[in-house]
């Protein structure tokens, strides 16, 4: 063999693992405000808005977990989030602006959380693993405020829902 892996043990897997969701959440910053511009429905719009907020927030609590485990906080490319984002922008663009756009909005976002939902509660049980409490409860107000967004998410898409089906009728 060439190379050796870079991922040898637990705790480098933890560490690669808090650098992709730092690159994501990055991105994810970057992506809220062209989501919250397309968004015709107020609460979606605002939930955008809120969000950014607190995804701004997110990302200093990881620097925060990243200066406790003494490493460095960058990024590594994450492909799954590039990947979501993509097919979200591509969904969104073929979409008429109103309601419809509006679902494919919640529909793009919902895949966001799901894989930062996944993202957090695995670096949440490593973490704990690992013997770092402090940084396993950093991660875990993060996860819980994913969570606490898909359900804003799913209660939005009712009534968003209940207007594109209207408008197709």
């Amino acid at each position: 063999m060439l190379f050796s892996p870079s991922i040898k043990n637990l705790n480098d897997l933890f560490l690669h693992q808090l650098k992709d969701i730092y690159y994501a959440e990055k991105k994810i910053v970057k992506t809220l405000p062209d989501l919250a511009d397309k968004a015709t429905d107020s609460n979606l719009k605002n939930g955008f808005q809120t969000h950014l907020t607190e995804t701004k927030d997110q990302i200093s609590k990881l620097e925060r977990a990243f200066d406790i485990l003494g490493e460095k906080a960058e990024g590594e490319k994450c492909d799954a989030i590039e990947g979501i984002l993509k097919e979200g922008d591509h969904l969104v663009k073929d979409c008429e602006e109103g309601a419809t756009r509006d679902s494919a909005l919640i529909a793009a976002a919902q895949k966001v959380e799901h894989y930062e939902i996944a993202t957090y509660g695995a670096l949440c049980h490593m973490a704990n693993l690992l013997g770092q409490t402090e940084v396993a409860d950093i991660l875990h107000s993060i996860l819980e405020q994913e969570k606490l967004t898909d359900e804003k998410l799913t209660s939005m898409s009712t009534s968003v829902e209940k207007m594109a089906v209207k408008k197709a009728a």
